[in-house]
């Protein structure tokens, strides 16, 4: 698999921690490995439950439909492409999250990638109702529609990749079940402080994934649209029907109203990939751009 395709199932959500989760191995991304986990009977659960729910959310909300985030995406110390998330406004009762990706020049003569993600959550819980992706890889389309029963815990995954036949996979979830580009947009809403324990299961990459994590301290971290007092979030993503496969996550949340994603970085057998914060415009503020500084400190 290439560093870029590894990258960009990364990052079409980058955000959360939860989103590098999202990492497939080159197994589970084949089409005859996608068969034969159809027909294979499921799994014994064998990795250990969350032993709580996420707390309750705080109020009121840091993000407001309007809001634009943007990132530069790197892999393995090279820049990749770039990120954008939107907030929309309220439609049939849910908050539209959409996230959009690109690979740049340089990543694009390798393999030319662009896709989108949107995430659907109710206005209050931040749970997602439904999640999509839409992305072309050079000349192939790859779609997913993933439906989310939150009473019955349940996750219906139906996906088609260019003419293959349509897929569909069926999960269910512990206590709180996400997808990767929403879930930051959770995260930014807990209530952070240092030593708190989160743990939900998070959908990425056509499987379902259980993040265990924590709040490690607060710190003053140097970005490229200046410093910030944040708090920083380490945890592991465990892919509930391959234990053994696991991804070390870091993300940083500012610790002021806006509670912005600073950056999240996420470790793979080739080494590190990030996404930073590079660009802030909120409804009623004045836009918020790079200040040229080239790297991220903490």
């Amino acid at each position: 698999m290439s560093p870029l395709r590894t990258l960009f199932a990364a990052v079409l959500s980058l955000s959360t921690g939860s989103a590098w989760a999202q990492l497939p191995d080159t197994e589970a991304d084949a089409p005859e490995a996608e068969s034969a986990k159809a027909s294979e009977p499921k799994a014994p659960l064998t990795v250990a439950p969350c032993t709580s729910a996420l707390p309750a959310l705080r109020t009121p909300m840091s993000f407001m439909p309007g809001e634009v985030l943007e990132f530069d995406l790197d892999a393995m110390g090279a820049q990749a492409g770039t990120m954008t998330m939107r907030v929309h406004k309220q439609k049939d009762g849910n908050l539209p999250i959409q996230v959009e990706a690109k690979t740049n020049s340089f990543f694009s003569k390798v393999r030319r990638v662009r896709g989108s993600a949107t995430a659907y959550l109710h206005p209050r819980t931040l749970r997602p109702k439904r999640y999509v992706e839409d992305t072309m890889e050079n000349e192939q389309r790859r779609k997913v529609d993933v439906a989310f029963g939150q009473k019955e815990r349940t996750v219906k995954v139906d996906y088609q990749f260019g003419q293959r036949p349509k897929g569909q996979f069926n999960y269910t979830f512990d206590k709180d079940g996400l997808d990767v580009a929403g879930a930051i947009y959770l995260l930014r809403q807990l209530p952070l402080k240092e030593n708190l324990d989160v743990c939900f299961d998070v959908y990425g990459v056509r499987r379902m994934w259980r993040m265990q994590g924590s709040v490690l301290k607060r710190e003053q971290v140097t970005t490229p649209l200046g410093q910030f007092n944040a708090w920083h979030m380490t945890g592991t993503a465990v892919r509930l029907d391959r234990p053994k496969q696991k991804r070390e996550v870091h993300v940083w949340i500012s610790d002021d109203a806006r509670r912005l994603p600073l950056a999240a970085v996420g470790t793979i057998d080739l080494g590190a990939v990030r996404a930073t914060l590079t660009s802030v415009s909120r409804p009623g503020e004045k836009p918020q751009t790079s200040e040229g500084q080239e790297t991220m400190k903490w």
